[in-house]
């Protein structure tokens, strides 16, 4: 058998509260505490069902509540937090003094969303856009300058002496070196006795 509802819904009131009704819920609470919200509306004499009178006390008129803008500190707090949680607003709300779920909830949507793209991050993922729409465009640079290193020490290397013959007999000549791999690059090094080969080919974005 299902757990049954809070109230009789065809003998509660509905729609926006009354200044009548928000007293006897504040006066209820200061005097008894939040207790039990499904007995609540009944000894409070209200005729509004419990998750009604919870919701209005925690939206509306707890008297913790913060009234007006998000400070710029609250903004990248808010931030931080959802970076960490994602779009769990109770979480969130629960390190906001006085701010509720649904306010920040509508907060986020409304402003900070817009904040963060202005940033160039996504607010999903709070990483930098560019890198989400195109994976590569920092590698390319850094696949550069590896080709160039690698370049350089080829350089400084010399495997063979003026006349021809082989200097380096005290060499590993099956050595072989190689970097680490990404998608956007192949680099392979290989020695001989002889020469050495640097062969890099990059693969178009």
């Amino acid at each position: 058998m299902g757990r049954s509802p809070c109230c009789e819904k065809a003998h509660t009131n509905k729609g926006a509260w009354t200044k009548e009704e928000d007293e006897k819920l504040i006066s209820y609470i200061k005097a008894h505490g939040e207790g039990c919200w499904r007995s609540l509306p009944k000894a409070a004499g209200l005729l509004r069902c419990g998750k009604s009178c919870r919701l209005r006390w925690i939206n509306y008129l707890r008297p913790d509540l913060k009234r007006g803008n998000f400070t710029a500190a609250e903004d990248e707090l808010i931030i931080k937090l959802h970076g960490l949680l994602g779009n769990k607003w109770s979480l969130i709300a629960g390190r906001l003094p006085g701010r509720t779920d649904n306010e920040i909830k509508n907060y986020w949507n409304t402003t900070i969303k817009r904040k963060l793209l202005g940033r160039g991050l996504d607010p999903q993922t709070h990483r930098p856009i560019e890198l989400i729409t195109n994976p590569f465009a920092t590698l390319k640079q850094q696949d550069v300058s590896m080709a160039q290193d690698c370049t350089t020490v080829a350089k400084v290397i010399n495997f063979s002496s003026d006349d021809g013959s082989s200097s380096s007999t005290d060499l590993n000549l099956d050595l072989s070196i190689s970097l680490p791999y990404h998608p956007s690059a192949e680099v392979s090094v290989a020695t001989t006795s002889q020469y050495f080969v640097l062969q890099s080919r990059f693969n178009p974005s």
